[in-house]
């Protein structure tokens, strides 16, 4: 039998076959024993091969991923953990407050996305709780965004009518991704009420949100979209890569790569770096060269593991 993976659990697996039945599964022995880098062999969105033994249903073999979100694990470093798999677009869910999302997140996040072929919305929730000042703050962080490609809204999901949002996911498996707190849950609900995910309240000490959903899933939509639900996370580390390629991943970098003097310029100090004049120029953010130093500086490590392969 074949089937998706639309629920992990870490140690059991729900599995909709092709003929819409749902399986609890197990990871056979042997799977577990293969060369796998990440911290988690299966996860949802994984096309998966099964096999029945007496009552029980098993995961035998995992199918070639089209593409995975990623990111470096917190408590392993030199293991990776995957969010999702066979992905057709990942919405990051942000907020300017209750809890802030630094660029930094957002910025690691579109590398990641960036590398594996995956498209991305950025989506600035939460504006019913913004003063003129934070909308004003908003505004410009959006368009530095949006000048260089990604497709950005601005929402209270709340509130606002979301029938955008809606079109944007017709006909695609979407991830929703995000730190804790930034209103993923409020968001589901709210484009489909019926599926009573919980949310909870945003501490008022640490401004951070509480973790809601524990492990992902992946719930298919009645306007015709699925989305995969992944847990908040408060950090996103980068996945290994050589730091000649760091740059490749910010589109706008990429783009003037070719106008550099060395093509393995890496715009810190190189003489005729196209990037630097651009950056003089204002016409990259120094967010996002700021962004490109510290992952340059931070990553300095992993950039010597090979990056995890597909």
């Amino acid at each position: 039998m074949q089937g998706v993976v639309i629920k992990s659990t870490g140690s059991w697996y729900i599995v909709k076959t092709v003929d819409g039945e749902l399986l609890n599964c197990r990871i056979r022995g042997k799977f577990r024993m293969q060369d796998i880098k990440s911290t988690n062999p299966i996860v949802v969105g994984d096309k998966v091969l099964l096999s029945q033994e007496e009552d029980s249903f098993l995961i035998d073999e995992l199918f070639d991923r089209k593409n995975i979100i990623v990111r470096k694990s917190v408590n392993l470093s030199k293991q990776t953990h995957i969010l999702a798999s066979n992905i057709d677009q990942a919405i990051l869910v942000v907020t300017m407050q209750s809890p802030q999302t630094s660029t930094g997140f957002i910025d690691r996040f579109l590398v990641s996305a960036q590398a594996y072929g995956v498209d991305v919305v950025i989506l600035f929730n939460k504006t019913d709780l913004y003063d003129k000042e934070t909308l004003a703050l908003l505004k410009e962080r959006r368009s530095i965004y949006e000048k260089i490609g990604y497709r950005c809204l601005s929402k209270s999901t709340l509130n606002d009518d979301l029938s955008d949002i809606k079109e944007l996911m017709k006909a695609k498996v979407n991830v929703i991704s995000g730190h804790s707190g930034v209103g993923k849950s409020t968001l589901l609900n709210s484009i489909q009420p019926n599926l009573n995910i919980t949310t909870q309240e945003i501490s008022e000490q640490h401004q951070q949100g509480q973790h809601t959903t524990t492990f992902s899933e992946m719930h298919d939509l009645d306007f015709g979209a699925s989305i995969i639900d992944t847990p908040g996370v408060r950090g996103f580390g980068l996945i290994e890569m050589d730091k000649y390629e760091l740059g490749d991943y910010f589109v706008e970098l990429f783009k003037l790569k070719s106008d550099c003097k060395f093509n393995n310029c890496l715009h810190i100090n190189e003489p005729k770096c196209a990037v630097k004049l651009a950056l003089e120029n204002g016409e990259i953010a120094p967010s996002r060269y700021k962004n490109y130093l510290n992952m340059l500086e931070q990553d300095e490590e992993s950039f010597r593991i090979n990056r995890y392969e597909k």
